[in-house]
């Protein structure tokens, strides 16, 4: 590496410590009135209970370690689980401090994974895999709410109405994204279109810059993702393991939000949690404020109320949930991921071909 590649690199890395910590900073401030109402209730629950949130977060990165390695371990390359299940810890503080949607989290996986052996695309691809099993894993873990809050007797019309729109917005994007993946002709037509739809927005705010995406060369990246989704559609049996492991780790996050009840002393319906775990998960990926704050616990609180759960327990629950669960895996998050900062490039995560 040049000096001068050297001295970039390094005001590169400081420029993204700097928008890091401000980030993290605008999380904390949008999140103060929940952190202080917290604290206040933290005299008034089950202290043992709550602290189960702590096993209960591993299970849930467990799981995700496994479905990376599986994923991977399709595509041809064993790795190793602890470094996954670092970079899950990442990805989680990635996506909860810059709010994009997932798109932030995508890119900082393929860019993190990058090694000779595994390219930007495969990276890209086993981590949008990851994310269909986890919708489709998902619909699984509806159906079962479904059924628990009929036994109980709380089904009704909005119940019905936010299960089904759940469910075809999950089948239908999942339907969608197989449809483009699937041809060479349509993902390089759509994500050329894309690109070039980016790079317009760009030269909006740099006029000097009239293709900052290199169309041809992202053309070429589109293909490769086409190649390794084939690769791993011909053998799509070989995905019962990790669609297992995206199950685990649906059912690991609600339990985490049911055990923040065990804690205020109530057994609610599991059913309920996981419908509002569903509706605040979608709404906080279109939520423009760090972590979804806000919109994730008013959609919560009114889809439980909807079940059942009067607002008095539910807004509590959710807004403790909320704050002890970014208490618990936002700082080894940062850590890692600031480590992952000064990280040389090798492929340490690497075990053998398979």
């Amino acid at each position: 590496m040049s000096k001068s590649s050297a001295i970039l690199a390094r005001r590169w890395k400081l420029v993204v410590n700097l928008v890091t910590v401000l980030a993290l900073a605008v999380l904390i401030v949008a999140s103060w009135h929940q952190l202080a109402q917290t604290f206040h209730n933290l005299f008034k629950v089950h202290a043992w209970a709550l602290l189960l949130i702590i096993p209960v977060e591993y299970l849930n990165y467990d799981a995700q370690a496994r479905l990376y390695q599986g994923l991977f371990a399709l595509t041809g390359n064993k790795l190793e689980f602890w470094p996954l299940f670092k970079s899950s810890l990442e990805l989680n503080f990635v996506n909860s401090v810059f709010p994009s949607g997932g798109v932030t989290g995508i890119s900082y996986f393929s860019v993190r994974m990058r090694r000779p052996d595994i390219t930007g695309a495969k990276a890209t691809l086993v981590h949008l895999m990851k994310l269909v099993l986890i919708f489709l894993s998902f619909e699984v873990l509806i159906v079962l709410g479904m059924f628990f809050l009929a036994i109980e007797g709380h089904m009704n019309n909005v119940i019905l109405l936010v299960a089904g729109s759940l469910t075809t917005l999950m089948v239908v994007g999942t339907a969608g994204f197989a449809f483009i993946v699937g041809s060479e002709k349509r993902i390089s037509s759509f994500f050329t279109w894309v690109t070039v739809q980016l790079n317009k927005l760009i030269h909006l705010v740099r006029p000097n810059h009239h293709e900052t995406i290199n169309v041809a060369r992202a053309r070429g990246v589109f293909e490769e993702l086409h190649s390794n989704y084939m690769l791993l559609r011909k053998d799509w049996r070989r995905l019962k393991w990790p669609f297992w492991q995206a199950f685990l780790a649906n059912f690991w996050e609600v339990m985490a939000v049911y055990v923040v009840y065990v804690a205020f002393g109530h057994l609610v319906n599991v059913g309920a949690v996981i419908l509002a775990y569903a509706v605040a998960n979608f709404a906080g990926l279109v939520s423009i404020l760090p972590g979804g704050v806000g919109v994730y616990e008013g959609l919560m609180t009114l889809i439980l109320a909807a079940s059942g759960i009067p607002a008095k327990l539910s807004l509590p629950v959710t807004v403790m949930y909320r704050v002890i669960n970014m208490l618990v895996q936002l700082p080894p998050g940062y850590y890692l991921y600031h480590q992952a900062l000064h990280m040389p490039k090798e492929p340490a995560n690497t075990v053998s071909e398979a």
